[in-house]
């Protein structure tokens, strides 16, 4: 298939499979006769488990480890669960800043007096301390 094909078929843009054809994480196709990209199943099935795992939001670095070990089936499943639990830990860490950052614009939203703008707490919040609004 052609490059806009597997990308229709994975739901990636064409730049970005160039790119993670540049950066390793898919092998570079062979040409056919009209010097055109030919991806074959191969191809198909690494962009999807790329695909999946960026959707999942691990990094490339981590797909890349990723994609290594699943290219061993026999290796032990340990380093694939302890990338996936440092991931996991990074999920709820951004999970509590969110969490956070709800609170505290929940906050300022319900401390709103319903003034003018010269008396919103939410603008004083975001506005740099010490500076003359």
């Amino acid at each position: 298939m052609k490059i806009g094909q597997l990308g229709q078929a994975t739901g990636t843009k064409v730049e970005t499979i160039r790119y993670y054809e540049q950066i390793g994480l898919l092998g570079a196709p062979a040409r056919n006769a009209s010097n055109y990209r030919d991806y074959g199943k191969a191809h198909l099935a690494r962009l999807s488990f790329v695909r999946r795992a960026r959707d999942l939001g691990f990094t490339l670095d981590q797909v890349r480890e990723l994609l290594g070990l699943s290219d061993d089936r026999t290796q032990s499943c340990t380093a694939v669960d302890a990338i996936a639990t440092i991931h996991l830990t990074e999920i709820d860490r951004k999970i509590a800043d969110l969490q956070a950052l709800r609170g505290e614009l929940s906050r300022l939203i319900g401390d709103c007096r319903q003034g003018t703008v010269a008396d919103c707490l939410i603008i004083d919040s975001l506005a740099p301390a010490g500076l003359p609004q």
